[in-house]
């Protein structure tokens, strides 16, 4: 007997969730329909598809063997029944994006409500994650990121602004108390407010003035994982514990106030701005492919 695709669809959820409880969450329905969907998907299958423990839930080998084959068959689905979307006079269905913090923090608030009202239709979901993802397998749309990390094989539109800078500043009263860096590398004798990646490694912060490029690795008292430790961040700068660097927009309206003043400012180093990146189906989501073309008016 053939497999319901609902029951496939709902195995695929979980599988690339992790878990009931979040897979249910981000399809708006309860946990045990999809353990019985699950349940229901192994017994006409033959084969255990998920290994279930108290903490965790991970894919079989043949659960694993399926998902990988599931995930573009499934897309293939979506794009057949977006190409029906398109007839209707407003594009309708979920949109979900997979972005950094800085992306959802600097870029997303300019583009959120002008877009959803533009098309009320349209549900728009964001997950916010730092990390390089392969947007497909974490189940989404579309991703937004910086060049560098852009994956291969994907169409890259850009979004927001096109040019950022990262800002180096500090309180008036710890550069009163310690002195006012008059190169990178004075970086390295003051207390400087550091972020890591989930992995643990420190990017080092990075000048350049008349093409000379200086690398730093300096120390502190307090070091970050991106998203919201960012404001826990720049709260201690304010506060004078230390330098902070940081894209400029983030501390503008502390700069504007003079509850921070510039570091180094001849150095700050320019880069060009994020990417939205998708994969090259010849049929988009008609939700994508909304935004696609908002963004790019």
């Amino acid at each position: 007997m053939a497999a319901d695709l609902n029951d496939l669809s709902a195995f695929v959820a979980v599988a690339q969730a992790g878990g009931f409880r979040d897979a249910a969450r981000a399809r708006g329905v309860s946990a045990s329909s999809l353990s019985e969907a699950v349940r229901r998907l192994e017994t006409k299958l033959g084969v255990r598809l998920l290994n279930r423990t108290t903490r965790s839930i991970a894919p079989t080998e043949a659960g694993a063997r399926l998902l990988e084959r599931l995930g573009p068959a499934l897309g293939e689905v979506q794009a057949a029944m977006d190409v029906v979307n398109a007839f209707r006079d407003r594009p309708a269905g979920t949109l979900k994006l997979n972005v950094p913090a800085t992306v959802a923090r600097l870029v997303l608030p300019a583009i959120v409500t002008p877009f959803l009202k533009a098309y009320p239709d349209i549900r728009l979901e964001v997950i916010v994650e730092d990390g390089f993802v392969d947007v497909l397998a974490a189940g989404c749309d579309a991703g937004v990121r910086y060049d560098e990390r852009l994956e291969q094989d994907m169409i890259a539109v850009p979004i927001g602004p096109r040019v950022q800078r990262f800002a180096t500043a500090a309180s008036p009263a710890y550069l009163d108390a310690h002195g006012r860096p008059e190169h990178p590398r004075d970086l390295l004798a003051h207390a400087c407010l550091r972020g890591q990646f989930a992995s643990g490694a420190k990017p080092t912060w990075e000048f350049e003035r008349d093409g000379d490029v200086v690398r730093v690795d300096p120390v502190g008292p307090l070091v970050v994982q991106p998203g919201g430790a960012v404001d826990l961040v720049v709260g201690a700068a304010v506060a004078g514990l230390g330098v902070i660097h940081l894209f400029e927009e983030w501390l503008r309206p502390h700069l504007d106030s003079g509850a921070l003043e510039p570091v180094l400012a001849s150095w700050w180093q320019a880069f060009s701005g994020p990417f939205l990146y998708y994969p090259g189906r010849r049929h988009l989501p008609a939700p994508l492919r909304a935004f696609v073309d908002f963004i790019k008016t």
